[in-house]
């Protein structure tokens, strides 16, 4: 179901504002609005603009509690904000000598890292890199030189130029190297290196014997660096941790009081007539029995004066939709959150595919023993992981195990068990026969909660004249009724009943959009262009009944799938062996598990399929806005 809401406004002192989000806001679940947008014919309002000051503590208390062993980032009381504060800046200046030596240490790491880079692809120069550097009539260049020039390049090289190159190192994209050339004519060898596409490396000074001996060396000082970063790091733990518990609850106060600082987003401010000081508006929606709470509380709070709608919330406001459904319904609306939530003025559907898809899901997958390992499997995840689908999916293998005792089916066995209902193997036309009919009696009942959020919305168009209303609701039972007594064996009154009433709901059907314009009274009834109407509405009224026909036969699936699971299962215990008398235990364990898993996922997939084509589709349209509690949010951040 869907909880009713009440629109609230919350008014004060500005100066009492950081008070009341601590005290109200975060108490009680209230969904907020802008109030200059949800109040925007009132005059004189004005955003509540403040820059948040609590921006820079909160960059520091989260560097500082990422360092602690355990962070347990909530409390049941909050410090001032000037404690908090103080215990943060005191804490930082604590560290300020350790941070000082770690930032020098990660200067000289990042310095050595930059050396080790430029020297790693000349490690094969078996040469001192300082005497190549002070070399005087050679000079020296080091580089790279893309492989699709690199024969070119060395063509040329050794062809036309008084230069020897040294290749040093090939990786995917470049040949790495050095070439020497004589001083006097280093100018000039050097363009035509640039021009061969030879791109020059500067190594600077810093290197002692050669590329090898450096690369290590270099190694061996980043290693010590590391080791003297881990000494400071255990330090900083060490300190922060003798005041951990002070760090940790000013962290959590900041990050609450920057929190409800954000409320002045959704806030507004005006002025007294006549007098200087300023107020705040707060504004949003809170449920029905909160509203109560709240008003009560508020009472007694000289500061704060609290007004709410004398009734329920009015639809065409736009309330947010906040679910409320039994805890055993509850993991069910993961799948209405997929397809859309409820508007608040719907039919919360939640109660409805929790029952249906549970029951089609057993239908399909009906076995006793297979079904209870789903239960408790679903469960024990659940009650780890504490996920939704883990849920349903053990909801769904209750049923799987109520109709594998009607199919008398364990583990594949038909033989352990007597079937209370049957075995679909055995009656095949009986069970396609069966989900038709189900899935006849899931479509009416789609088109009746069709027809109630026609009610609830006034949309009367809807209620009568509509393929899922009352005109389309009669003409599918007709044609139902009139097809069951055509194939029992009495045609007459099965053409009776198609005599009398096909014609008049499909004509209010066609005349849907000029009967609606009626009652609600409109000058236009019929639409300017009246040849494309009639156009237009007949070939619509031709696929509506091509769609009834087609989503019947659908259901034909939840017969098929339970067909196909029993057909499966016959085909593991002939592996097995079962017929023999002695089984192949692994063969039937893996034959279990394989249909378990493949049949379990794609039978989950279809029943859902259903549930929105072929259901969902007929009542729902799923536009609801999400309920967004404050409170919730603020939890959600510090948790």
């Amino acid at each position: 179901m869907i909880e009713k809401m009440r629109f609230i406004s919350i008014t004060g002192p500005k100066s009492d504002f950081d008070r009341v989000v601590n005290q109200y806001l975060t108490k009680y679940d209230i969904h907020l609005e802008n109030a200059l947008t949800e109040l925007s014919t009132s005059y004189n309002l004005r955003p509540f603009a403040e820059a948040n000051p609590y921006r820079e503590l909160i960059s520091k208390s989260e560097d500082l509690v990422k360092k602690l062993e355990h962070p347990e980032l909530s409390a049941d009381k909050l410090m001032t904000p000037e404690e908090a504060a103080a215990v943060i800046d005191s804490a930082y200046a604590m560290l300020s000598d350790l941070n000082l030596k770690k930032s020098e240490l990660k200067k000289q790491r990042k310095e050595f890292n930059e050396l080790l880079a430029q020297i790693e692809h000349f490690r094969h120069l078996d040469y001192n890199i300082h005497q190549i550097i002070n070399l005087k009539f050679i000079k020296f260049r080091f580089g790279k030189v893309p492989h699709e020039f690199y024969t070119r390049f060395s063509k040329f090289v050794y062809e036309n130029l008084n230069t020897v190159f040294y290749e040093c190192e090939r990786d995917r994209d470049y040949v790495w190297g050095i070439y020497f050339v004589p001083a006097n004519e280093a100018i000039r060898i050097d363009a035509i290196y640039a021009s061969l596409h030879f791109e020059r490396i500067k190594l600077p000074d810093a290197y002692e014997g050669t590329p090898e001996e450096s690369f290590h060396s270099i190694m061996e000082k980043i290693t010590e660096i590391n080791n003297e970063l881990n000494d400071v790091y255990a330090l900083i733990k060490e300190r922060l941790n003798d005041i951990s518990e002070q760090l940790e609850l000013a962290h959590y106060t900041v990050t609450v009081l920057s929190k409800n600082f954000d409320v002045r987003k959704m806030a507004a401010c005006t002025k007294d007539k006549g007098k200087d000081e300023v107020f705040y508006i707060i504004c949003g929606w809170i449920s029905d029995a909160d509203s109560e709470k709240l008003l009560k509380e508020a009472e007694a709070d000289p500061l704060v004066y609290c007004v709410t709608d004398d009734g329920q919330a009015d639809e065409e406001k736009n309330p947010p939709t906040k679910l409320k459904n039994l805890k055993i319904f509850k993991p069910f609306e993961m799948f209405i959150k997929m397809y859309g939530l409820p508007a608040y003025n719907e039919v919360d559907p939640t109660s409805f595919v929790a029952i249906t898809y549970s029951i089609i899901f057993g239908i399909m997958f009906g076995d006793v023993g297979q079904g209870l390992c789903l239960v408790v499997g679903g469960a024990l995840l659940y009650k780890i992981k504490k996920m939704n689908l883990a849920a349903i999916i053990s909801l769904a293998g209750v049923f799987s195990t109520i109709f594998g005792f009607l199919y008398g089916s364990v583990f594949g066995f038909e033989h352990w068990i007597n079937a209370i209902w049957l075995s679909p193997r055995e009656n095949v036309m009986t069970v396609l026969i069966t989900a038709v009919g189900f899935g006849v009696f899931l479509i009416i009942l789609a088109m009746i909660l069709n027809i109630v959020n026609g009610i609830k919305t006034k949309d009367w168009g809807r209620v009568l004249f509509d393929t899922n209303g009352v005109a389309g609701l009669l003409f599918y039972a007709a044609l139902i009724v009139s097809i069951a007594f055509i194939f029992t064996g009495r045609p007459l009154p099965g053409v009776i009943i198609m005599a009398v009433f096909f014609g008049l709901p499909l004509l209010l059907i066609f005349f849907k959009e000029p009967l609606t314009h009626m009652l609600e009274k409109r000058s236009q009834i019929f639409p300017e262009h009246k040849a494309m109407f009639f156009m237009e509405t007949f070939f619509e009224l031709f696929e509506v009944l091509l769609s009834y026909l087609t989503n019947t036969i659908s259901f034909l699936r939840i017969g098929a799938f339970a067909l196909s699971h029993a057909g499966m299962m016959a085909v593991v215990m002939l592996l097995a062996g079962a017929e023999s008398g002695v089984p192949n235990i692994p063969v039937l364990f893996f034959g279990n598990l394989f249909v378990a898993g493949m049949e379990g996922l794609i039978v989950g997939i279809q029943v859902l399929r259903l549930e929105y084509y072929e259901m969902f589709s007929r009542f729902y349209k799923g536009t609801g806005k999400e309920f967004k509690s404050y409170k919730n949010k603020l939890n959600n951040k510090n948790t």
